[in-house]
């Protein structure tokens, strides 16, 4: 099930103009575009970590890029192209699924210390008419609980409609077809909500395709946009991109292999590299590039894009009932040696994605699997133990 937050558990897929001007001043890229092209070997226990996800998770391939106080290294296990035998590379564009949720969330938050809107409003009040139905009601909706999953608002990923649209042959015959924003929203808004609002916790693909569509209607413009000018610009990040309805990946790429998040997958694997971006829109667009993510985390844990009062509220986590807490946009992992990590997972069709940084943004990693039928979600943690706990 694409565009949902990884979980460690047998099958993780199942489920203003003041600012802009302070993030230029303030956003000191970590490292540099090229960073990667000097970086040293991994350490062992994470090079470890990955030979363990290409054999034992039976992945096609996974790279890992981490910086450590401007010091790259880079690491891989298998293949980019199994068919060719192509290995990995650090300047790989990658689909980063769910984190583009944290470029969202960063937008509104900065629209916010500009005084257009209030992580209060609801949503009702910024998309009149939009958030209704069956039980949904935009007016008891705030845009803090779209952001840190607590509305309710049922996920679109987990209805009976998508599952027939975008999962197994469903992919195959829909992949290139573009859906509208509305039209996603509508399939989640056929039943009734999970939760209250405010009342419960659960990760909803469909909170961040509302949030896409208040920054629209705010600013006039499109999040994308609206990304692009106030994070990915400043910060120097060239190789991330959020590329509309255009299918296709800048080179170079791994291939991306999928199963298609199929009810009862064989042992067929499928090329799923192609596909319109639309389908996940602002809450799984982005592609990028793990040393781009790198330097995006950890700008945005030491402050560089938020003044301090909304930095907070990012910051601020409910308890999920899982293995992480979860802020606004921004997943908190506290690993077993007990340092916390900041940053997101993304999976979207053939590639699981994790970004992280540690509380000082001096320490961060970036890891990507070309696949996306991993069953054994303890193989992904180890990635961050490895990295962060020396494990």
């Amino acid at each position: 099930m694409p565009t949902c937050a990884l979980r460690v558990a047998r099958s993780p897929l199942t489920r203003a103009a003041t600012v802009i001007a302070a993030v230029v001043a303030l956003a000191v890229p970590v490292g540099t575009a090229s960073a990667s092209e000097s970086a040293t070997g991994l350490k062992p226990a994470t090079q470890q970590a990955l030979d363990a996800l290409h054999t034992k998770g039976d992945m096609p391939g996974v790279a890992a890029l981490t910086e450590t106080s401007g010091q790259a290294a880079f690491g891989s296990a298998g293949f980019a192209d199994t068919s060719t035998g192509r290995e990995r590379t650090a300047a790989d564009h990658i689909r980063a699924g769910s984190i583009t949720k944290t470029f969202i969330s960063v937008v509104l938050l900065q629209l916010e210390a500009e005084g257009r809107l209030s992580l209060d409003d609801s949503v009702e009040k910024r998309l009149p008419g939009v958030l209704q139905g069956n039980g949904n009601d935009g007016s008891k909706v705030t845009i803090r609980q779209l952001l840190n999953h607590t509305s309710g608002v049922p996920d679109m990923v987990a209805t009976p409609e998508w599952r027939a649209y975008m999962n197994g042959e469903g992919f195959l015959a829909h992949r290139y077809e573009t859906r509208t924003p509305q039209q996603i929203v509508d399939m989640a808004l056929k039943y009734a909500p999970d939760f209250e609002p405010g009342k419960g916790w659960n990760y909803s693909n469909t909170n961040y395709v509302l949030a896409g569509m208040i920054i629209d209607k705010v600013t006039g413009s499109t999040y994308a946009k609206e990304a692009e000018r106030r994070i990915i610009q400043p910060l120097g990040l060239t190789r991330t991109t959020f590329p509309g309805i255009d299918p296709t990946m800048p080179s170079p790429h791994p291939i991306g292999y999928s199963k298609l998040y199929a009810a009862n997958p064989g042992p067929e694997v499928y090329d799923a590299t192609e596909y319109n971006p639309a389908w996940s829109g602002a809450t799984g667009e982005v592609i990028s590039t793990e040393g781009d993510l790198n330097r995006f985390y950890s700008a945005l844990v030491k402050g560089s894009l938020l003044p301090p009062a909304q930095q907070k509220e990012l910051l601020t986590t409910v308890e999920t009932g899982t293995f992480y807490d979860y802020g606004l946009g921004v997943i908190v992992r506290t690993l077993t040696c007990g340092v916390k990590v900041y940053g997101h997972d993304g999976v979207v069709w053939g590639s699981l994605t994790s970004a992280a940084t540690t509380a000082d943004g001096r320490h961060s990693l970036t890891f990507q699997i070309n696949g996306d039928w991993l069953e054994d979600g303890q193989l992904y943690q180890d990635v961050f133990e490895a990295e962060f706990c020396a494990k």
